[in-house]
């Protein structure tokens, strides 16, 4: 999708920021179900209307065509900017929670890996991806996937949950990104890790794209500087933490605001750390 509309004033405060988000993504969910153009005013990570777009899309963002086969019809809208699954390493039994779960196709993809011994939850804050994402475990008849309604920064489950944290392109659309962090941190077990795809910021981003509330619902104006989310991570009680940003990215980022040169500015990374274990008296 291009960007079509005109820019807009950036959001004055969290909850602004989160509606501005919340309410793109919704167009995308609404028309992706009517099968009509969503009007999103930027790509919103690189969506398409097309079913054909978004597999073109989504093998460009690393799934294989075996993985697009896999989830239900309308799970892949073509969103994100990488392939968490990749980098997971996911075993059979485990729990994944995934950030801003849209349709669920990261989570089909990964209850694949889990097995019927795992469980995973996904938790997006815009009802009609939720709605969506349930419909399409209903459709796959997928027994072991849940959908929660409900914010990053303050996710709806309970303390040392998860094994895994996976995220693709989302946790740069958040206001407050270090809550995140530090939420993901207390929903994973001890030994639990974190696997993400996301946006950042090479460089400094300039004052007009941090204010265009287009571009930050589009996964490219809010993005951190690399040595920022790690400070953050590391205050979050993260170690082991690594961020590899892939430059090939920026093949597919170009096409989501065009003639806006968002590439001299962010591209996609791989996010990874790990919450450390401990032990108490012999239970390792």
């Amino acid at each position: 999708m291009q960007a079509t509309a005109g820019r807009r004033a950036v959001p004055t405060n969290h909850d602004e920021h989160r509606q501005n988000v919340r309410e793109a993504y919704a167009q995308v969910a609404k028309a992706n179900n009517e099968g009509k153009s969503s009007g999103c005013a930027t790509s919103c990570c690189g969506t398409s209307d097309d079913s054909a777009i978004n597999t073109l899309i989504s093998t460009r963002l690393g799934y294989s065509q075996a993985d697009l086969a896999m989830a239900p019809a309308g799970a892949d809208m073509g969103l994100g900017c990488g392939n968490p699954k990749a980098i997971a390493a996911l075993k059979p039994g485990e729990t994944v929670v995934d950030l801003g779960s849209g349709g669920g196709f990261d989570c089909f993809l990964a209850v694949r890996e889990v097995g019927s011994s795992g469980h995973v939850i996904g938790v997006d804050m815009t009802p009609d991806m939720v709605s969506k994402a349930r419909a399409n475990a209903v459709k796959g008849q997928y027994g072991n996937v849940e959908f929660r309604f409900g914010e990053i920064e303050h996710l709806p489950i309970a303390d040392g949950v998860a094994d895994v944290v996976i995220s693709n392109c989302v946790i740069n659309l958040s206001p407050n990104k270090p809550q995140v962090f530090r939420d993901a941190f207390r929903v994973l077990k001890p030994g639990g890790r974190l696997a993400i795809s996301d946006v950042v910021a090479t460089v400094e981003l300039p004052e007009e794209m941090r204010n265009d509330a287009g571009l930050i619902a589009g996964c490219m104006g809010n993005a951190s500087l690399i040595e920022d989310l790690e400070e953050m991570m590391r205050d979050a009680g993260f170690e082991q933490i690594r961020i590899q940003p892939k430059g090939e990215s920026k093949e597919f980022i170009k096409d989501w605001a065009p003639g806006q040169n968002v590439t001299d500015f962010v591209v996609s990374a791989t996010i990874e750390a790990v919450k450390q274990g401990s032990c108490c008296g012999g239970c390792c």
